[in-house]
This record gives C-alpha cells, sequence and structure tokens, in this order.
C-alpha cells in the first residue's frame, strides 16, 4: 500500500473531480491522481495530443485480460 498526504486544493477543482470521478468510476483522490498523470506524461511528451496521453494511460492500466486487440482500420491489399 503506497503512503498518502493530505493537500488543500480549491474548492472548484474538488468540485470537478468529484464530478468527473463518478463518472469515470474513481475516488476523488484517483481523479486527481489521474490528472497529475496525465499532465506529467503532457509535459514530458508535449508532441502528443493530451487525449492521445489521457486515453494511453488509461488504456495501459487496463488489465491485460478485458483489452480489445488491435485491429488495423485498413488491411493491406
Amino acid at each position: 500500500m503506497s503512503a498518502t498526504t493530505s493537500i488543500r486544493i480549491d474548492q472548484a477543482l474538488y468540485n470537478q473531480a468529484k464530478a468527473d470521478a463518478a463518472a469515470e468510476h474513481r475516488t476523488i483522490a484517483g481523479q486527481i491522481e489521474f490528472w497529475a498523470k496525465v499532465g506529467r506524461a503532457a509535459l514530458d511528451n508535449p508532441d502528443l495530443p493530451v487525449s492521445f496521453v489521457a486515453e494511453s494511460l488509461v488504456s495501459m492500466a487496463e488489465p491485460r485480460e478485458e483489452a480489445t486487440p488491435f485491429v488495423p482500420r485498413s488491411r493491406p491489399r
């Protein structure tokens, strides 16, 4: 189990995290951690769209047995 630390955040950010957490089936802390990971990865990879970074992180967290196999949009002829 990892250690936790309490922090103070703006109430509006907390409310947005609460709403997004419910929609994404995460805890509020989990939602804020996800945002932080997306932000860090986006800063480390400025040439990638943020949506791609976020989707990649979600995909990497998905259990392999539940993963959707990659299917190319077009097949070679």
